[in-house]
């Protein structure tokens, strides 16, 4: 068994990579998130990211990330492995994206960090089975409307939805799992939540070609 933090944004693929990491016999130790000093991610909002991890029973940390980008990352993960006697690092990664190499893995390996990623250039339809199979319910929280419609926003990933968004994945050739950045996810329950995650008083915004839940009320778990 291996100490390890998972780097978590709260969507179906850092889900999926913690359901592996367990299964594999690894000790998640955290879940961490790396940003800019006062991010707002509108795929990922941190309030819903720190009430999964609550959720979950597993310590949240938000690590600030600064220019130049290659130090900064590597002491963050160095500060990390001082401070969780960490061995690897677990990430959702499925493929390159823009054809660019995994930046994780790069930014671990001067520091002898192993680097897991369970879900790495795995066929998309194995990957949904997966994530459908396992029960985990993963809602849209941000589509680039050059690809899906914003009415997709807030859709769960069920089993009608999933086999709609494949076929048309296939029919237009953009990537089934979102991968090269077509769309994003939050999950509300899946394996090791205490209790579901609801959204209430979450609306559709938009910000350029991006359609988005925002929480206009406040989301929390349901007793």
């Amino acid at each position: 068994m291996s100490r390890v933090i998972v780097l978590w944004s709260g969507g179906k693929d850092a889900m999926q990579a913690l359901c592996h990491a367990r299964e594999q016999g690894h000790q998640v130790v955290a879940l961490i998130t790396f940003g800019p000093p006062n991010p707002r991610f509108l795929a990922h909002p941190l309030p819903l990211v720190r009430r999964q991890a609550e959720a979950l029973g597993l310590p949240h940390r938000l690590v600030t990330i600064t220019a130049p980008f290659e130090q900064s990352y590597e002491q963050a993960l160095a500060d990390l492995q001082r401070e969780w006697a960490i061995e690897g690092v677990v990430t959702g990664d499925i493929d390159r994206v823009n054809g660019a190499e995994n930046w994780i893995r790069a930014r671990c390996q001067p520091l002898g960090l192993a680097v897991h990623t369970p879900l790495w250039q795995k066929p998309r339809k194995a990957l949904l089975a997966d994530l459908h199979e396992r029960g985990i319910c993963a809602h849209l929280s941000c589509v680039d409307t050059r690809v899906l419609a914003p009415a997709w926003v807030g859709r769960v990933l069920d089993a009608a939805t999933l086999t709609e968004l494949q076929q048309l994945a296939a029919a237009q050739g953009f990537d089934a799992c979102g991968e090269q950045g077509e769309y994003h996810t939050m999950v509300t329950d899946g394996p090791g939540f205490a209790a579901p995650l609801a959204l209430d008083g979450w609306q559709i915004h938009r910000q350029d070609h991006l359609a988005y839940l925002a929480e206009d009320g406040a989301s929390h778990l349901v007793s």
